[in-house]
């Protein structure tokens, strides 16, 4: 199934939401009360505002919330992720491997030539 690009970067943009995902990373498989307590130790939320989040998680299919038993659990599905990691960041990795060299190079030749050097005509002083 296509990912929508739009969707995930929506949901990646908001702090709260990726503080839920890093705990989904951390332990898969938390209810909405122990989400509720890791968000409101940094934010301050109610249960409808983090419950809101992860709808929007859910709709970018970057958290999967089944029933077990008598509880909803919460679940990381990292598959967006690295979707849009192989569409948009690798590429620009691959072809930054070749620009980090050369700028690497530039700033090694601005360096020596703003060092002084021991020959006193190209110092321009003679």
């Amino acid at each position: 199934m296509p990912i929508d690009d739009d969707l995930v970067f929506k949901a990646l943009a908001d702090p709260v939401r990726r503080l839920l995902l890093d705990a989904l990373f951390q332990r898969d498989g938390r209810s909405l009360g122990e989400l509720e307590e890791i968000v409101n130790a940094e934010h301050e939320m109610t249960r409808f505002g983090v419950a809101k989040h992860l709808r929007v998680l859910e709709a970018a299919n970057l958290v999967v919330t089944r029933k077990e038993g008598r509880s909803k659990v919460h679940r990381l599905n990292p598959v967006p992720i690295q979707q849009i990691h192989q569409r948009w960041i690798g590429k620009y990795t691959e072809r930054a491997g070749i620009s980090s060299v050369l700028i690497g190079m530039k700033e090694q030749i601005e360096r020596s030539a703003a060092e002084p050097s021991d020959d006193p005509e190209k110092d321009g002083k003679s």
